[in-house]
């Protein structure tokens, strides 16, 4: 069996981010490698999907905004966050030159 890099195989353009879904399973799980690189969600567009979220960055450098209570939270390389079924959220920034490579893993309670 050979390994599989997350950091691997990524694309020298990347005009949208990349997202790739790893494995699923029952119960809406999935696990899913996204690649950014100065991409931010569209102005106005929030993320509020119905599961629940945990993200780690693996890679790069990256901005998630939240809508209530308004803030920011910055990550770095191996930063991770849980993010609440409904819980309105945006990428707001991702570093530009860069590969901002997350992890995420969804799933319901």
């Amino acid at each position: 069996m050979v390994p599989n890099n997350l950091l691997a195989d990524i694309p020298g353009e990347l005009p949208e981010e990349l997202l790739q879904t790893l494995f699923s399973g029952a119960k809406g799980f999935r696990v899913e490698r996204i690649v950014s690189r100065g991409h931010a969600s569209p102005d106005g567009f929030w993320y509020e999907q119905d599961e629940e979220e945990w993200v780690l960055l693996l890679s790069g450098a990256a901005e998630l905004e939240y809508q209530d209570p308004p803030r920011r939270l910055r990550l770095e390389p191996g930063d991770c966050v849980a993010i609440a079924p409904r819980q309105r959220h945006r990428v707001a920034w991702t570093a530009p030159g860069q590969d901002s490579v997350w992890l995420a893993v969804f799933y319901e309670k």
